[in-house]
C-alpha cells in the first residue's frame, strides 16, 4: 500500500492477489461516489484486419453478463440514481459509474460480474446487435458529416501504414464485419483480466468497507497471463517531409488542417508542446484566432488540439475553416508566419501566464468531480505506474519556461513534420468532382478520446 496527497486530496493504492490494482480516494463533500475501471487495451493492441475490435468490445460489455441480462447494467445503475458510460482510446478502455454513496456496493458488484463472467452472455445475437450499433456510430460521427473523416486521415498520414496508431478506435466497416464470435471471446480472455486493470473508487466512502467489497466481488476472479503486448510505437521525432492531400467533398467551407508529431505524454517536452499549442490556437485570445479571424478575417474558426500519447509520439493538430471566397494558400501563409514567429521568439509573460492558467483550470476541473478524479487516478496508474501523479502533474506545466515553449515549437512545429489536409468544397451537382475524390485524397482509413481542444 502506498499513500500520497496534494492540496488536501489523498489516495491509497492496494493490489489484490489476482493482480487487480485498487485506488481509493475519500471525499466527503457530497454523498456521491465514482467507480472507474481502466483496462489497458485500446486500438493500438489491434491487428491488421480487426481494427475497431477494442471499441466494439466496449459496447459488448454493456450487453449482459452471467447474472445481469441484456441492458440490466444500465437499468440497475439508472434506477439507483446513478449514471454510467464507457469510452475507448488508442491506449485504454474505461468504464465508469457515478452513484449515490449508499449504492457503491451495487456498482462494484456490476463491474465485477462482467469482468468475471461476460463470456456467459456473449453470443452471436449480442455481437451482431452491437456491430450494427458501432457501424451506425461510424456513419453518424465520421462518414456522413462534414469533415468527419479529417482526423482519421491525418492520423493515417502522421503514423505510417502498419504502425499501431495508424487507425482510430472506431475501425473500418470491413474490419467490423470481419469480427467473429471467436475473435471477441479471445479478445476478452486476453485483455479483460484483473491484472490488466486499475479500479479507482472516489468519493464519500469508508475505505475499509470499500476495500472489503472489492475483495469480495473481484478477489475470486482468476488472473490470466495471456496478455499480448502492444507493438512498438516508436517513430522518428520528425516525419521528414510535409505530407499533403486535397479532399474534394460536400463541406460548408474550405478548410486547412494539419497534424504534427509531438513529444510523448509524461515528458516535460509534451507539457511545453501543450503550452505552445494553447498560445497558438486555444480560444479567442490565441495568436491564430486574433490573426485569422479578428484581424485578417480570412477564417471563421481557428483552433488546435493535442492528443497525448504514451506509447507513440503525441499528435498536435490544427483546424482552420476559411471565410467565403478566401483561398487556402492565403491562410496557410499566415499560419506559417505565426509558427515561424513562435519558433524564433519565446512567448511573452502574459501569454505564458494565460496558457498555464488554462492548463491549471482544466486540471482543477478534472479533479473537481469524483468521476473526473477517478479517471485521472486510473490514467496515471495505467500509463505511468503511479496514480498519485494525478495530484501533482500540473506542477510540471506550471514550471515550463517560455524558452522551453519556443524550443519545442522550433523542434516540432515545422513544415517537414506535418500532415496537411486541404478541403475544397464541391456540390452534389458535380459528380465528376465527387467521383474523383474516391481514390485520391489521403492514405485513407482514425472517439477522439484524449483530444484536448
Amino acid at each position: 500500500m502506498q499513500q500520497a496527497g496534494s492540496g488536501g486530496l489523498t489516495a491509497t493504492e492496494h493490489r489484490l492477489d489476482n493482480g487487480l490494482r485498487l485506488v481509493l480516494s475519500e471525499d466527503h463533500l457530497n454523498p456521491v461516489v465514482a467507480v472507474c475501471l481502466w483496462y489497458e487495451v485500446g486500438s493500438r493492441y489491434e491487428v491488421q484486419g480487426r481494427t475497431g475490435l477494442a471499441h466494439l468490445f466496449e459496447h459488448l460489455m454493456f450487453q449482459g453478463s452471467a447474472q445481469v441480462k441484456g441492458n440490466g447494467h444500465f437499468e440497475l445503475v439508472q434506477s439507483a440514481g446513478g449514471s454510467l458510460n464507457g469510452t475507448t482510446s488508442f491506449e485504454r478502455t474505461n468504464y465508469f459509474e457515478t452513484m449515490p454513496a449508499h449504492q457503491l456496493e451495487l456498482a462494484l458488484w456490476l463491474e465485477a460480474d462482467r469482468m468475471g463472467s461476460l463470456l456467459a452472455a456473449l453470443d452471436e445475437e449480442s455481437l451482431q446487435n452491437q456491430r450494427d450499433v458501432v457501424k451506425n456510430e461510424r456513419r453518424q460521427r465520421y462518414d456522413n458529416v462534414p469533415y468527419g473523416t479529417a482526423f482519421e486521415r491525418m492520423t493515417e498520414l502522421a503514423y505510417p501504414e502498419g504502425h499501431p496508431y495508424h487507425h482510430l478506435p472506431i475501425g473500418s466497416m470491413a474490419d467490423l464485419d470481419a469480427v467473429t464470435l471467436d475473435d471477441a471471446r479471445a479478445f476478452f480472455r486476453a485483455n479483460y483480466a484483473p491484472g490488466n486493470a486499475v479500479l479507482a473508487v472516489v468519493g464519500d466512502i469508508n475505505p475499509e468497507q470499500a476495500r472489503g467489497w472489492v475483495e469480495k466481488y473481484f478477489g475470486s476472479i482468476p488472473s490470466h497471463d495471456g496478455k499480448v503486448l502492444p507493438r512498438d510505437g516508436t517513430l522518428p521525432d520528425i516525419i521528414g517531409a510535409e505530407l499533403r492531400a486535397e479532399i474534394r467533398e460536400e463541406v460548408p467551407a474550405r478548410a486547412l488542417m494539419a497534424a504534427y508529431r509531438l513529444p510523448r505524454d509524461g515528458t516535460r517536452e509534451c507539457d511545453a508542446a501543450e503550452l505552445a499549442l494553447t498560445i497558438l490556437g486555444e480560444g479567442m485570445a490565441s495568436r491564430l484566432y486574433n490573426r485569422l479571424v479578428r484581424r485578417d478575417r480570412t477564417a471563421v474558426t481557428a483552433g488546435v488540439g493535442l492528443v497525448r500519447l504514451a506509447g507513440a509520439p503525441s499528435l498536435g493538430w490544427l483546424d482552420v475553416k476559411a471565410s467565403a471566397g478566401v483561398q487556402i494558400r492565403q491562410i496557410e501563409a499566415a499560419v506559417d508566419e505565426e509558427l515561424a514567429r513562435l519558433r524564433a521568439e519565446a512567448p511573452g509573460a502574459r501569454e505564458m501566464e494565460r496558457a498555464q492558467a488554462l492548463a491549471e483550470r482544466e486540471w482543477l476541473d478534472r479533479l473537481g468531480t469524483v468521476v473526473g478524479r477517478a479517471d485521472e487516478l486510473c490514467r496515471y496508474a495505467v500509463l505511468f505506474g503511479d496514480p498519485h501523479l494525478a495530484f501533482t502533474a500540473v506542477n510540471r506545466i506550471l514550471d515550463v519556461t517560455a524558452e522551453e515553449v519556443r524550443a519545442v515549437a522550433a523542434a516540432r512545429l515545422r513544415p517537414d513534420n506535418r500532415a496537411v489536409l486541404v478541403y475544397e468544397p464541391v456540390t452534389s451537382k458535380d459528380p465528376a468532382d465527387l467521383a474523383g475524390d474516391q481514390g485520391g485524397a489521403a492514405s485513407e482509413d482514425s472517439k477522439r478520446d484524449g483530444v484536448r481542444r
